[in-house]
């Protein structure tokens, strides 16, 4: 049996906090026709970014994340600002986080961040031959240190949990499975 749209009671925006929007939608179950309240986080799109250097290390960051309350080893990346394409907010974002810049950069796809709560996608894309270009440009938020790591040490890192950020974990399985068509053993 396929899954039936619910229909939309009402629907609007309660809060605005910068970077997302709470959104509360009252909708009718097709299976009981009872009406249910779901809050909904609107967000623009993100971009991250595998950047490869020529010696195939991939420039990652580590920054503190408030929701953990540690930090996480990841990819740069970010929000897509308004009026900016997904393409132009992954140079900015590899640039100001890293500092680097690439020769290329190749779109992997994207994935929907959190469908259950989040109405936005995250952008993948493989930049080559990254090579650094200037100092981090961070906002005040940001207090980011770059890694280098051999991409050949990848997939033991998710293996292991060193790299435990489910989109940037997304981000490499595209990056083995469309670029290299392969994963890794």
């Amino acid at each position: 049996m396929p899954t039936k749209p619910w229909d939309i009671v009402n629907s609007g925006e309660e809060s605005a906090y910068g970077i997302f929007s709470l959104r509360r939608d009252r909708a009718r179950s097709p299976r009981t026709n009872k009406e249910h309240d779901f809050i909904v986080l609107q967000s623009p799109d993100w971009v991250n970014v595998i950047p490869l250097t020529p010696d195939k290390e991939v420039v990652m960051i580590s920054q503190w994340r408030h929701g953990i309350r540690r930090p996480t080893l990841e990819l740069p990346g970010g929000v897509v600002d308004e009026g900016e394409t997904i393409m132009k907010a992954a140079k900015r974002e590899l640039l100001e986080e890293t500092g680097y810049v690439a020769d290329e950069l190749i779109s992997l796809g994207s994935v929907h961040t959190n469908p259950a709560f989040f109405n936005n996608l995250c952008h993948t894309f493989l930049a080559k031959n990254v090579c650094r270009r200037q100092k981090q440009d961070l906002d005040d938020k940001e207090d980011i240190e770059v890694v280098l790591v051999p991409v050949s040490e990848i997939p033991e890192m998710l293996r292991a949990g060193v790299i435990t950020h489910s989109l940037i974990a997304v981000a490499f399985y595209r990056y083995f499975m469309e670029y290299t068509h392969h994963l890794p053993e």
